[in-house]
């Protein structure tokens, strides 16, 4: 229990900490929000009564503690840019980035595993080395250019979807996850090499132990050892990547939905930092690292339960 509070603790002063490092990042960057949004004709009045407005007169303290506030109440503010509350501004685009997200991670999970399985039953195999080739091409190559290659590929050259276009779920669901997917394997393709070599390490490490030469011993087949013993204590040692994994994701589809022209958080961030505007940003940064924490705060609790070897300090 003692543990659990303290992850709890520890989670909300990272938020804290984000939330002023952020804050104060984005105002003391040079620039001003109202002269962007009225222009360079704008008088000296003009620019002070928009800047009242917005209360960015304000000190940046004041500032800070009306963000927070209104955050507690779940208001973020009116977006500078769009004129619009940023909650609102949200809808939609929040869930379409959350399902890019999870649609990139089920990838990574259901073909990373398996691949660094066989990789690792094939050790000094020609399959393993083009394999190996694979993985490091796969980590190597930016996602913009992975992107790029797919759109190429998949897009021009088989029309297997049309590049550019985005379908809303409502619409037409088939249609939304075909336009889906192919971000969803551009954002995967480096986190899947990734694991796969974290899991073919594991699986080597584990395959040497000793309760594997007893489970030999006893006549145990090599299909049971590898899925039943070796995989589950390899997964185990390879679960505190997984909190990277979704902050790759993530931080990959922001470069991604430019591409593919998906209407997520990812594209809107981007604009909103070039226009400085500066609720949109603080709330959208905000929603990322309480994501990202979180899946990191239950990756800590999944350790304690799925490692019994491990001892909380009660």
């Amino acid at each position: 229990m003692r543990y659990f509070v303290k992850k709890v603790g520890i989670l909300l002063l990272t938020l804290v900490v984000i939330s002023i490092v952020t804050f104060w990042l984005f105002h003391i960057v040079p620039g001003d929000p109202a002269a962007s949004m009225l222009g360079t004709s704008a008088s000296q009045e003009q620019l002070e009564d928009l800047r009242k407005e917005l209360g960015l007169d304000q000190p940046l303290p004041t500032q800070y503690m009306n963000w927070i506030k209104g955050a507690v109440k779940g208001d973020f503010g009116t977006s500078i840019m769009y004129k619009k509350p940023v909650a609102k501004l949200l809808k939609g685009k929040l869930s379409v980035t959350l399902i890019l997200g999870a649609m990139a991670l089920a990838i990574v999970i259901l073909i990373g595993i398996p691949l660094g399985v066989f990789t690792a039953g094939r050790k000094h195999a020609v399959s393993e080395q083009i394999l190996n080739m694979l993985n490091l091409l796969g980590i190597s190559f930016p996602g913009f250019f992975l992107s790029i290659l797919l759109i190429w590929v998949f897009g021009l050259v088989l029309h297997w979807f049309t590049p550019g276009r985005f379908v809303t779920f409502s619409r037409n669901p088939a249609g939304f996850f075909r336009s889906m997917i192919f971000p969803a394997i551009a954002i995967a393709i480096p986190q899947t090499c990734i694991l796969s070599k974290y899991i073919r390490s594991a699986v080597i490490e584990e395959i040497r132990a000793d309760y594997v030469r007893t489970a030999r011993s006893k006549g145990s087949t090599k299909n049971r050892i590898m899925y039943v013993h070796v995989l589950k204590n390899a997964i185990v040692s390879v679960v505190p990547l997984i909190g990277m994994i979704v902050s790759g994701i993530f931080s990959g589809s922001i470069v991604i939905e430019q591409v593919f022209g998906i209407p997520g958080i990812g594209r809107l961030l981007i604009a909103s930092v070039t226009s400085r505007d500066y609720p949109t940003v603080q709330t959208l940064v905000m929603y990322i690292a309480i994501l990202i924490l979180v899946v990191n705060f239950i990756v800590d609790i999944l350790i304690q339960i799925l490692d019994p070897r491990i001892r909380i300090a009660q």
